[in-house]
């Protein structure tokens, strides 16, 4: 193990040749367990790492420096098997029941919204199979509502997406199918609730910036944030 000052290390986007370029999150980590220089350290649990790769560049400067938190934590976060496919299963059921509701929400999609958050917890093939008709659904209110927003609004909305953790959580829930449902299904529903995601966060871009409460979207970003915060903390603690 080796030290690192947490209080005045600066994470930055990307990975690095060496120390001296800077550091992403995962760089930190494979540093600190004294690992060779790596964004993929040996000793971290590769679906909270990757989770946090993702995050780490969708991040603003400053809200990436709270990623710095994690980095003692993943020093030996690798577990069995078993319990990175519960992790995943966690990045997946947070993607579709919280993610993907948020922006829902706030495309007013309420009926759509409701759906999701209803559903039972992603912990398995029957929980993963449930969700895809609530998604598929979801994700084709979310493609019309999209579509009749302005064009203007993508680039808000994806950055809003991204830094509101989206892409991290489709990323982590890659391997979610593992939970027995087979391949397919998984990819199925990581890529309906990133479509949905994406599709209504455009739509909801649109009416944030006509609606009078401005500060709607910025607001379910930063909520959404913390709960992303929570999320990757409940990963780290599962343990055998």
């Amino acid at each position: 193990m080796k030290t690192l000052d947490l209080e005045t290390v600066v994470l930055k986007v990307g990975n690095h040749a060496s120390i001296e370029e800077g550091m992403c999150v995962m760089e930190a980590v494979s540093f600190v367990a004294g690992e060779p220089w790596s964004d993929s350290p040996a000793c971290a649990c590769p679906v909270v790492a990757t989770f946090l790769r993702s995050w780490n560049d969708a991040l603003p400067d400053d809200d990436r420096q709270q990623l710095k938190r994690y980095i003692p934590l993943l020093v030996g976060s690798k577990s069995t098997l078993e319990i990175e496919r519960r992790r995943s299963a966690m990045a997946m059921d947070w993607l579709v029941r919280v993610q993907t509701t948020a922006w829902l929400r706030l495309a007013k999609l309420d009926t759509e919204a409701d759906a999701l958050a209803s559903l039972p917890e992603i912990v398995d093939a029957a929980t993963l199979n449930a969700a895809l008709p609530a998604l598929h659904t979801s994700q084709k209110k979310a493609a019309a509502a999209r579509a009749a927003a302005w064009a203007a609004s993508g680039a808000a909305a994806r950055d809003a997406a991204w830094a509101a953790s989206g892409a991290a959580a489709r990323a982590a829930a890659r391997d979610a199918a593992w939970a027995a449902s087979g391949a397919a299904s998984g990819a199925a529903a990581r890529d309906a609730a990133w479509d949905a995601t994406w599709d209504a966060s455009g739509a909801a871009a649109r009416a944030a910036a006509w609606d009078a409460s401005r500060d709607a979207l910025k607001k379910t970003k930063e909520e959404l944030q913390v709960s992303a915060h929570e999320l990757v903390e409940r990963m780290l603690a599962l343990k055998d």
